[in-house]
């Protein structure tokens, strides 16, 4: 049976109504470039991807993607790619995907974890390199961390996780962006020995911004 013109009017308005709400969701014009900022609460709770924005101006759109305690091991209690804000970065369309993943890989209690810490995060970045935008994709060091009673420790970090980061970035042929070197040193950049503060914050969004541009 053809569909009669009612029936038509009915579904065009329909998906006129939903470009609309994604318009008004995202609120972001077509020509801009959308960067996704992936992490856990450095991402989450930092000032680093506003202060990226004002660095990228106004035909950037940063999203702010972090979820705090996430990690990219598949085997801990809150992997990134299980959380709903990992849903909702793809669906944002990114041109360019930001990943600030590793300091909750790096508790002593999720060591044996990092045996498979490559393949998870090739199945973290390969999820992004299947959406339909092909977005440029930024792999970064995450800043040291000065206080180690919060969890994560710096010796795992520095030892262990940022090692395999670095492979992850060479075998995929990635950028990789170097977030830990600038703060090596700047205790007093971070407000609790593990989250950069204000100043810590544009230091990591200067490091990313160098990158992009």
């Amino acid at each position: 049976m053809k569909p009669n013109g009612k029936w038509l009017a009915v579904v065009c308005l329909a998906v006129i109504l939903f470009g609309v709400f994604v318009a008004i969701y995202f609120n972001i014009p077509r020509n801009v470039v959308r960067v996704a900022c992936a992490g856990d609460s450095i991402t989450e709770g930092t000032e680093y991807p506003h202060d990226l924005a004002l660095l990228l101006g106004a035909n950037y759109s940063v999203g702010n993607f972090g979820v705090g305690g996430s990690t990219v091991s598949l085997q801990s209690d809150k992997p990134y790619m299980n959380q709903t804000k990992f849903q909702s970065l793809k669906d944002f369309s990114p041109n360019i995907v930001v990943i600030m993943l590793g300091t909750n890989d790096a508790y002593p209690s999720r060591q044996q974890s990092l045996d498979s810490f490559k393949s998870d995060y090739g199945k973290l970045i390969a999820s992004f390199q299947t959406l339909s935008t092909k977005p440029k994709i930024y792999i970064l060091l995450p800043p040291p961390i000065f206080n180690d009673s919060l969890g994560p420790n710096n010796a795992i970090l520095a030892q262990n996780v940022i090692p395999l980061i670095r492979q992850v970035a060479n075998e995929t042929g990635l950028p990789l962006v170097d977030t830990n070197t600038p703060l090596l040193g700047r205790v007093n950049d971070f407000w609790d020995g593990v989250h950069p503060n204000n100043e810590g914050a544009k230091i990591l969004a200067t490091q990313i911004y160098n990158a992009i541009r």
